[in-house]
């Protein structure tokens, strides 16, 4: 692939590893309070069973609050103000929040504790819209899935171990409280030490005017959120991300418990790992997408969710046959492995699934408003988070078994994906697109650099066979409007991701000169919105291998919409699955180069003044070679 510098390369540059451990350590600090929290309340205390319910239902409300009360207000705030300063201002807060903590496990004050556990759902909050808008100025486009794809690790690991240590420490006896005051406060200042290592980030609305009322700004943020369908239904889909996986991390203690007979170790290990396998995924992103955003994931996500899901329950649908299991004990027991293995893997797709959403959250809002959808993103992720805790609590209520829990949300899940994809089909437009490429051909990239980020630009390239579209497209970063031969765009099931795609049909003169004549209007407004066209100037797919001489149209586009040009050429794909190469009966059969090694290049840009179609045929036929 193009620049296959890998995305762990971006934990060495200073543009990303500063801002990645602020937020990790900041995760950490997040569960390690509350979990040390829960310990010092639920077997410290000696408190009645009443009192622990009430304090530990009350818990994730009240860090779920702020989140509702001042999103708006910390998305306005990430847009009008430079970003660093913020987060620095954050990582103080952080250290006053955790100095207060200390005094609430000392004194064992727990209203004292919620107040900390409301001002850490503050400083989450604020630090939310951050996050993840300070990625695309921190990162070049190529590297926002890999980079996205660590923060979601980080991210995962650094909660996994924060509870992980939460717990314990409060469970020294006799220095709990100490343990866990001088943790979380050291935490807390090596949080703040460290982001005062990130670059500038300047502000992206500076002239922003500030609205201090967070429910007027919050209508307002859910509607500058819902302004692009596309992006809202993203929106959607990681806020049932969160929906999904609260519903399934609330009922793992007592299904460790009564289902696989486990104790605290087997909690922890099912925990630990659903997060591995979340950051599994997350990491695998970069390389199945290729580096680009890559929405065709995210339906492999959804359909692997709900197989893992369905299948956790069939692999243990009743209690367990025997009780009291250590971590170890549990792995040996008789068919746990398949349990683990579910586990694992809706860990895995659940990385699939979201990384590539936040990504095309990212690339496809505007940067003057990317911190407030994200807002606005938290908003809704807040509401499905209390709908989940509703959803599981109803669904015990009523007598579900936790099981059963889990099937039904893996059968809601295929519904909910279905409406999502429905709504924006570009998802399964894409994923069609990906599963194909990927299937048939092993496609290397280079040059694509040379095609603009943003603008007009036409791209042109030489035509082997009716799957060329497919190939750009699965590899170019921007979504590109191709002209194609009008039987070609007719093909069954290509048809649906053509039109997707708003490829533009076209016909010879000869043939019908009406879609011709629109065609050409279609590229001239194309362009003139600021978008990629991709055009094969030969006029058909090549019969014999060679490049065909390039025909005039190009030249009829350029002359009425002056843009720059970026030739391109399609290498070893004469003979390949699809090409002429073979006769039609031949093609039937099962290819002789099946998951063909392919080479797709980009040259340099071309000035409108300087294209013509005698020199681009020149152009790209160099590109090419005699890799045919």
């Amino acid at each position: 692939m193009e620049d296959p510098v890998s995305q762990f390369s971006l934990l060495g540059k200073r543009r990303f590893a500063p801002f990645f451990w602020t937020q990790a350590l900041g995760a950490f600090n997040d569960n390690a309070f509350r979990n040390a929290m829960v310990m010092l309340v639920a077997f410290q205390m000696s408190l009645g069973d009443k009192m622990v319910s009430l304090y530990t239902n009350l818990a994730p409300a009240l860090f779920i609050l702020p989140f509702f009360l001042f999103s708006a207000t910390a998305g306005q705030l990430a847009e009008k103000y430079e970003k660093t300063r913020i987060i620095r201002y954050v990582k103080i807060f952080e250290i006053v929040a955790m100095t207060i903590a200390a005094i609430g496990f000392f004194t064992h004050h727990v209203s004292l504790l919620l107040v900390v556990l409301f001002l850490m759902g503050v400083h989450s909050t604020v630090f939310g819209p951050i996050k993840y808008a300070i990625l695309p100025q921190a990162l070049d486009r190529s590297e926002l899935v890999g980079g996205n794809g660590l923060v979601e690790t980080g991210t995962q690991l650094a909660m996994l171990i924060g509870m992980i240590v939460g717990n314990s420490l409060m469970l020294i006896a006799g220095y709990g409280p100490l343990a866990a005051s001088a943790t979380t406060i050291l935490i807390a200042i090596a949080g703040y030490t460290v982001s005062r290592s990130i670059p500038v980030a300047p502000a992206t609305a500076p002239d922003l005017r500030f609205n201090w009322n967070p429910f007027t700004e919050t209508v307002r943020v859910l509607g500058i959120t819902r302004a692009d369908r596309a992006v809202f239904n993203a929106v959607l889909g990681i806020s049932w991300f969160w929906f999904f996986g609260t519903v399934m991390i609330a009922q793992l203690p007592n299904y460790t418990l009564h289902n696989l007979g486990g104790d605290g170790s087997v909690n922890t290990l099912v925990l630990t790992l659903f997060s591995l396998g979340t950051g599994v995924g997350s990491l695998l992103c970069e390389r199945l997408s290729g580096r680009r955003v890559e929405i065709g994931l995210v339906p492999m996500g959804a359909f692997g969710l709900t197989v893992f899901a369905v299948d956790l329950y069939f692999a243990r649908s009743g209690l367990a046959p025997v009780s009291g299991l250590d971590w170890h004990g549990f792995l040996r027991a008789p068919g746990t492995w398949r349990i683990a293995l579910d586990l694992t893997m809706i860990g895995v797709f659940a990385g699939f699934y979201v990384v590539p959403l936040f990504a095309f959250v990212q690339s496809r809002t505007p940067s003057d408003r990317l911190s407030r959808v994200i807002a606005g993103n938290n908003i809704v992720n807040a509401l499905l988070i209390c709908i989940a805790s509703s959803f599981g609590i109803g669904m015990s209520h009523f007598g579900f078994s936790i099981p059963q829990i889990f099937l039904a949300t893996g059968l809601i899940n295929i519904v909910v994906a279905v409406y999502i994809f429905t709504l924006v089909p570009e998802f399964p437009m894409r994923f069609i697109t990906w599963v194909l490429v990927n299937t048939l051909y092993r496609v290397r990239v280079d040059g694509l650099r040379n095609i603009p980020e943003e603008g007009a630009a036409l791209l042109v390239c030489n035509h082997v066979s009716f799957m060329d579209p497919l190939i750009l497209m699965a590899s170019v970063r921007r979504p590109v409007r191709f002209v194609m031969y009008y039987k070609i765009f007719n093909i069954p099931i290509l048809r649906f991701v053509f039109r997707t795609a708003k490829a533009i049909p076209i016909a010879g003169r000869k043939e019908d000169p009406a879609l011709m004549d629109e065609a050409f209007e279609r590229v001239d407004e194309a362009l003139a919105n600021g978008e990629l066209v991709c055009i094969f100037p030969e006029g058909g797919i090549t019969r014999d291998g060679a490049i065909a001489p390039f025909r005039p149209g190009v030249d009829r586009i350029l002359a009425r919409r002056p843009v720059p040009v970026v030739p391109l050429a399609l290498r070893g794909m004469w003979g390949s699955i699809f090409s002429r190469r073979d006769s039609a009966l031949r093609r039937m059969r099962v290819p002789r180069r099946f998951w063909s090694r392919i080479e797709l290049v980009g040259g340099a840009l071309v000035p409108a003044e300087q294209a013509n179609a005698a020199m681009l045929e020149t152009r790209v036929g160099e590109l090419r070679g005699d890799q045919a």
